[in-house]
């Protein structure tokens, strides 16, 4: 079977599934095609309000297809280049999304697959989920921008350990060092992630949007300039009919039903 990536739904949340069974659920270009384009029209739709990314069976993602790594050391480095563009695209798709995307990690996420789940707004994994910087184990350095969310989340000898040391990290020790959000019991990570979403999906959207985007820029800000972007997505938002409907739901102690 070749790899691909499904879409389906689950309420208000698109869930995506990456399905590459005879590699382990492991990436590809086509994937990352398939996933920019999904969110695109996840981004268009109001219907959906969040996205799981999740893999087939019991594994979430081996990273990438080692064989189709050797193949392409045949090749101009211009090769690999460009499918390590098509990744990092893909990365920045999930990143700059207005939407919270929830990874659900059974089995193991293990180099990229680790890096695609640190891009993630928020990772739930199984009790028995493992990761792994595995780029170390064959010679080669991170991409998938693991380097730059695991320097951003942890202190340096941490993320040194992890990106270097290239061992075996299970859930419960990502989730103490706040890399994990929930743990699961074995084989309900997606129903952990899809109830989590059900939580931020009866939230106001815009808000949420506003949220993301001020973290992200919060990695590079000084702090005059974060003020300053707070400033202006909270008046926007003040003028948003989903403030009104939140306000009016709170000083009438009713639970509000946002735009």
């Amino acid at each position: 079977m070749s790899a691909q990536l499904k879409s389906s739904s689950l309420g208000q949340t698109m869930v995506l599934t990456l399905s590459n069974p005879s590699q382990r659920n492991a990436l590809g270009p086509a994937i990352y095609a398939a996933g920019i384009e999904a969110l695109n029209v996840a981004e268009s739709n109001p219907d959906i309000r969040s996205v799981i990314l999740t893999g087939e069976g019991s594994m979430f993602c081996a990273g990438g297809d080692l064989n189709r790594l050797q193949a392409n050391r045949q090749e101009a480095p211009a090769v690999q280049a460009q499918s390590i563009d098509q990744l990092h695209s893909f990365i920045e798709a999930i990143r700059t999304f207005p939407k919270p995307v929830i990874a659900a990690v059974e089995g193991a996420a293990a180099g990229a697959g680790f890096s695609l789940a640190l891009a993630c707004d928020f990772i739930v994994a199984a009790s028995d989920a493992v990761f792994v910087m595995s780029y170390g184990q064959v010679g080669l350095s991170p991409d998938g921008g693991a380097s730059w969310h695991l320097a951003q989340a942890l202190p340096r000898q941490l993320a040194s350990e992890l990106l270097l040391g290239a061992e075996r990290v299970h859930a419960s020790r990502l989730h103490a060092l706040g890399l994990v959000n929930r743990v699961s019991e074995p084989g309900h990570a997606l129903d952990t992630a899809q109830a989590l979403a059900e939580q931020l999906n009866a939230k106001a959207p815009n808000a949420l949007a506003s949220g993301k985007e001020l973290l992200e820029a919060a990695a590079s800000n000084s702090l005059h300039a974060q003020l300053s972007e707070e400033r202006d997505h909270f008046v926007r938002n003040l003028h948003h009919p989903n403030a009104g409907i939140g306000i009016a739901a709170f000083l009438g102690r009713r639970t509000p039903e946002f735009e």
